[in-house]
């Protein structure tokens, strides 16, 4: 049973369910995967915690673990980029497997043809002060390009504003234009690095560059790790 750690923020984390849902090879209903959402927005902002001393979120992170263990979860994936910043404290908190999503992401990459180079990455300020992607990518030959503080300020933390108002038509426009600056300074692709993003990009024209939709990139994760072979 695949327990999702979700609430960061609700609509991302319903998105994950449905593409969980999508993308899995099933006929009927019980070829799907055994799941349970833990969907508690009440925990703390996580950009906040990192970057401006706002409350921990560990603590309601923990909690929803001890939640999803409960239920019966044999592995954990969490929709959320920036609750990443507190990995290694929730794997050492639980005997259970969490999926990370930065190597769900680079496997997305992968899965689309894009090999390591330069990328575009986008994500909340505090996902990028953490260096989630760079400190986990760096090695493995991908160099992640990302928005100028202006950028960020401009266009991808008001995006992600807006889609966790419930407005991802409005988030569109400042989205693709950072991504669109992020290609035009050489980026190969774009990793939609906060699960906020995909929402908003998916509510315009479709982008002419590849896009790494990390919902996508976790869920396919999920599949592989939980979806028993044909």
């Amino acid at each position: 049973m695949l327990g999702v750690l979700g609430g960061m923020g609700p609509l991302a984390s319903a998105q994950f369910m449905l593409r969980l849902t999508l993308l899995t090879p099933a006929l009927r209903d019980q070829d799907h995967i055994p799941a349970v959402l833990w969907s508690d927005p009440r925990v703390p902002d996580r950009t906040a915690a990192r970057i401006a001393g706002g409350e921990d979120p560990l603590p309601a992170l923990l909690r929803g673990i001890r939640g999803l263990e409960a239920a019966g979860a044999t592995a954990i994936a969490i929709p959320c980029n920036t609750a990443h910043g507190w990995f290694e404290a929730m794997q050492a908190a639980t005997a259970l497997p969490i999926l990370h999503i930065v190597d769900a992401a680079e496997a997305e990459l992968r899965r689309q043809g894009v090999t390591p180079g330069p990328i575009g990455l986008m994500g909340t300020a505090g996902t990028l002060a953490m260096r989630l992607y760079q400190g986990r990518l760096d090695s493995r030959g991908w160099t992640c390009l990302t928005p100028t503080a202006e950028e960020m300020d401009r266009l991808v933390t008001p995006g992600i504003t807006l889609v966790k108002a419930n407005d991802v038509a409005g988030a569109y426009s400042p989205l693709a234009e950072a991504a669109r600056l992020l290609i035009a300074r050489g980026a190969r692709a774009v990793v939609l690095g906060c699960t906020e993003i995909p929402l908003g990009i998916a509510a315009g024209p479709v982008l002419p560059f590849p896009v790494c939709d990390t919902i996508d990139g976790l869920a396919r994760a999920a599949i592989a790790r939980c979806h028993p072979p044909a």
